[in-house]
């Protein structure tokens, strides 16, 4: 029991796994099991095992191929690597030890010799072949290596069509379902329009407080169902590439004001101080107005949904040669290093989703992760990029997050001005 080797053991059968694992552990070595051939080598990298056995027919990689892997690292070319499979057949035994391997065992295991047989291989043992045995035994490796290399691509080709078909599908069905629901919509927000300037419904509104609640709530529901639709249509035009901008002058500085002051309610109700000097920002550019009008909305509300109440947001900008860079800082909760990327992601959500809000300017609200999403796309469209800094996520000391926008002041991909643009529905 003075042993104390540690002995990794790489097979995808239970049995094989507790018979060696007991008949190992009795004799006073520390097991490790792993099941796969890539979790073999994430636990040979985390565990630095004494010695590692190796069946040989694994659901992943191959024995064969995991040993060549570990070979390949200065840390195992020295770690006996002992194959314990029921290969039996010719030559078995030589592509093994081409590959790398110590020793060849086979099964069925003989539980009484096992011990020794690894204590052999620790103390520096090792199997040998005849030479020429082993080169023809190396070249068959060798065609066995590629041939499953060629087999994989081909498999992964067949499933990557198979992905971007099921993709487009998707894509599809989003863009139709957004059609599909916004006809009627249409209709419901004209009726309610009628409704609203209806003598009937005006003198109801001026006699009921309760009347033109009802009004007012049906009116921001109705307002609100269409923004969510037209975030599902922008998002899927910029996945499929059919995104188009109607480039032509645009007042950056107008545009960025008109935004500050719609979060004016907002800001007043949730004690938020906005800082924007307005005379920062330029008057004139070429893009996109309303898409850069939506890009910039979006961030903006961002910083508002994840800034606690008395927070600041900082919005300024910063003219170069050729390119504007907007900065939106905020004090809010920041974000986690590993989500910084993937926040740009369509439908990513950082949030638990089973603690969603469904307001979008509350503190902590809700949305269905496409405004950074539509941001990008939009950004990317005009030429530009945005991404994100944060130290991470803390909600108790509240590190805040800084959006970065780099505009062109002159979009790169214009295309002529239309008089109704695709992608505002």
């Amino acid at each position: 029991m003075a042993n104390k080797a540690t002995i990794l053991y790489i097979e995808d059968d239970p049995g094989s796994q507790t018979l060696v694992s007991r008949a190992l552990s009795f004799a006073g070595y520390h097991v490790i099991i792993a099941s796969r051939g890539l979790e073999g080598l994430d636990q040979a990298n985390a565990q630095q095992p004494d010695l590692i056995l190796m069946d040989i027919n694994l659901p992943d990689l191959s024995g064969r191929e995991v040993t060549t892997r570990l070979r390949s690292d200065e840390r195992f070319r020295a770690t006996p690597i002992v194959a314990l499979t029921a290969l039996s057949q010719a030559g078995e035994r030589e592509k093994a030890l081409a590959a790398g391997a110590t020793g060849y065992l086979t099964k069925p295991i003989d539980i009484d010799l096992l011990p020794d047989q690894v204590e052999r291989y620790l103390q520096g043992a090792r199997d040998t072949a005849d030479t020429g045995a082993l080169m023809e035994a190396h070249e068959a490796y060798n065609q066995e290596v590629v041939g499953r290399l060629e087999g994989k691509l081909r498999e992964l080709e067949t499933m990557n069509a198979e992905l971007r078909r099921m993709d487009k599908i998707k894509d599809d069905f989003i863009q139709l379902t957004a059609h599909e629901l916004r006809t009627p919509l249409t209709l419901i927000y004209g009726y309610s329009r009628l409704l609203q300037e209806s003598p009937v419904v005006l003198q109801l509104k001026e006699s009921s407080a309760e009347m033109q609640s009802f009004i007012v709530g049906l009116v921001d529901s109705i307002e609100r169902m269409s923004r969510v639709i037209n975030e599902i249509l922008t998002v899927s035009r910029i996945a499929t590439g059919r995104i188009q901008l109607a480039v032509g002058p645009a007042n950056l500085r107008e545009i960025v004001s008109d935004i500050v002051a719609s979060y004016h309610d907002v800001t007043r109700q949730r004690n938020l101080l906005v800082s924007f000097d307005a005379d920062q920002w330029p008057t004139l550019i070429q893009a996109d107005g309303d898409l850069l009008r939506l890009a910039i909305q979006n961030v903006l509300g961002n910083a508002v949904k994840y800034t606690p109440d008395g927070g600041v947001i900082n919005i300024f900008a910063r003219s170069g040669v050729g390119n504007i860079l907007i900065t939106v800082q905020d004090t809010g909760i920041g974000i986690n290093k590993t989500d910084q990327a993937r926040i740009f992601d369509r439908f990513f959500s950082a949030d638990d989703i089973q603690l969603h809000s469904t307001s979008k300017t509350a503190f902590g609200g809700g949305g269905l992760g496409l405004g950074l999403a539509i941001c990008r796309g939009i950004v990317e469209a005009h030429g530009g990029k945005i991404w994100v800094e944060s130290e991470g996520r803390d909600e108790e000391h509240m590190p805040g997050s800084t959006f970065y926008i780099d505009l062109p002041l002159q979009a790169r991909t214009a295309s002529p001005r239309r008089a109704a643009v695709e992608t505002r529905g």
